[in-house]
C-alpha cells in the first residue's frame, strides 16, 4: 500500500488527514465531552495537540503501524472526527478506535465509518480480528460496536488510568470468520 487509501461510505469519504484540517481538528477535540472517553485527545486540546497527532498519523502509515482515517461527510469534505485501525501483523489483528465531534453525534456516522474500516481491515489488510475497547460512562461507543456485529468479550476491572481515577474498560471483538458468515 503505498498511497494513503481512501473509503466511501453512503455520507462519509474517509481519507488522509490534511493539514488543512487542522482548524476543525483543534475546535471539535477541544471538547471536555470529546476528551473524556479517549485516551489520546488531552483536554484542552492546542493547535501544538494537532500538530502532534498530524505527524504521528503520516509517520504510522509510512512504517504501516497505524491506518488513520479522518471522517468528512461526502456532501462538503469536512473533518468531523477520526477512525483507525492499530494492527498488529504478528497476530493478524488489529484494534479499531474513533472519536466525533459532539455536533454530529447520534447520526450512525461512527457505525458506518466503523463497518467501513471493518470491511478494509478484513478485506485489504487480511486481518484474522478486530477489537475495540471503552471506557465505563461511554455505551454509546459500546453501541456502535455492538451495530459492526462486534460481540463482547470482558470486562477488565481498574484497566485505565485517566484523569486522576481508574476505569473499567468493556472489550469487543469481531473474526473473520463471524465477519465473513454476515
Amino acid at each position: 500500500m503505498q498511497s494513503f487509501p481512501q473509503l466511501e461510505t453512503e455520507r462519509l469519504l474517509l481519507n488522509e488527514l490534511q493539514e488543512t484540517d487542522l482548524q476543525n481538528l483543534v475546535q471539535y477535540a477541544n471538547n471536555k465531552k470529546v476528551s473524556e472517553y479517549t485516551l489520546n485527545l488531552p483536554y484542552p486540546y492546542k493547535e501544538e495537540d494537532a500538530l502532534y497527532w498530524l505527524d504521528t498519523v503520516r509517520k504510522g502509515f509510512e512504517h504501516k503501524s497505524q491506518f488513520f482515517f479522518a471522517i468528512r461527510l461526502k456532501e462538503d469534505g469536512e473533518f468531523i472526527g477520526g477512525i483507525g485501525l492499530v494492527p498488529d501483523q504478528r497476530h493478524k489483528r488489529a484494534e479499531i478506535g474513533y472519536w466525533l465531534a459532539e455536533p454530529f453525534w447520534n447520526r450512525n456516522i461512527l457505525t458506518e465509518a466503523a463497518m467501513a474500516v471493518i470491511d478494509f481491515g478484513f478485506n485489504a489488510m487480511e486481518l484474522n480480528k478486530i477489537t475495540a475497547h471503552y471506557l465505563e460512562g461511554n455505551p454509546a461507543s459500546g453501541r456502535v460496536m455492538q451495530k459492526c456485529s462486534m460481540e463482547k468479550e470482558g470486562e477488565l476491572k481498574e484497566h485505565i488510568y485517566k484523569d486522576e481515577r481508574f476505569y473499567d474498560i468493556e472489550i469487543y471483538g469481531l473474526t473473520r470468520s463471524s465477519y465473513l458468515s454476515l
